[in-house]
């Protein structure tokens, strides 16, 4: 898995605090951006649930290497934009794929995985080579298949997402793709993100008896 920030409204902390500062000031946000206190007011505004003030910043990710599996998953968070690598126009002529950790150890369970992954794309080059076209050869390929996407959310969502997928009951793929995410997201917007991730790294895990037990901190 590759995961890399493309792009990022910049000075983000400040042009969120400055647009909610705006609401309760005669002066408009170009004139508040410059000297405000970015973590005093973000946390007061945030704090008192008004979080539409950071729609105004927006985050968009290069995700490669990910698995089918992984994408159904991440396309759930609606309030995002997706641009997925096409099977009905890319070929895949090299069998890639992603291999779970508890596969990886197990090596009988490896040995099954891989065996039957090689069947798979053999069969799948096979009907290429028929003349059966990519996007109907694709029904063969499986979940764990690799993919690349592209993906833009703004930080209330990104929010959401890391509560949701950074929590150790989320999947683990798609679990240590938010903990990429939500680094990049802190290495350039550090107040907006001061707290961001699972529920439990900010007060009690809502599980409740599906709780982990294992509460992730910072």
């Amino acid at each position: 898995m590759i995961v890399k920030l493309l792009a990022y409204t910049p000075n983000a902390d400040a042009i969120c605090a400055a647009a909610g500062n705006s609401c309760y000031s005669e002066r408009a946000s170009h004139e508040i951006v410059e000297d405000i206190n970015s973590e005093k007011v973000l946390s007061r505004i945030v704090g008192m649930g008004h979080h539409s003030v950071i729609e105004h910043a927006v985050f968009t990710f290069s995700v490669e290497g990910v698995s089918r599996a992984l994408t159904h998953q991440l396309v759930r968070h609606r309030i995002a934009s997706f641009s997925q690598q096409s099977q009905r126009y890319v070929s895949l002529t090299e069998p890639t794929f992603v291999t779970p950790h508890t596969v990886e150890g197990d090596e009988e369970a490896r040995r099954v995985f891989d065996e039957t992954m090689a069947v798979i794309w053999d069969a799948y080059s096979k009907l290429e080579s028929m003349g059966i076209p990519a996007e109907d050869a694709r029904y063969l390929l499986p979940n764990g298949c690799t993919t690349n996407i592209t993906i833009t959310m703004n930080a209330r969502e990104l929010l959401h997402f890391f509560s949701l997928r950074c929590c150790n009951r989320a999947q683990w793929e798609i679990r240590e793709l938010a903990d990429s995410m939500l680094e990049l997201c802190r290495d350039v917007s550090p107040v907006i993100f001061k707290d961001a991730g699972p529920p439990c790294a900010r007060g009690p895990c809502p599980e409740g008896k599906l709780s982990c037990g294992k509460p992730r901190r910072g």
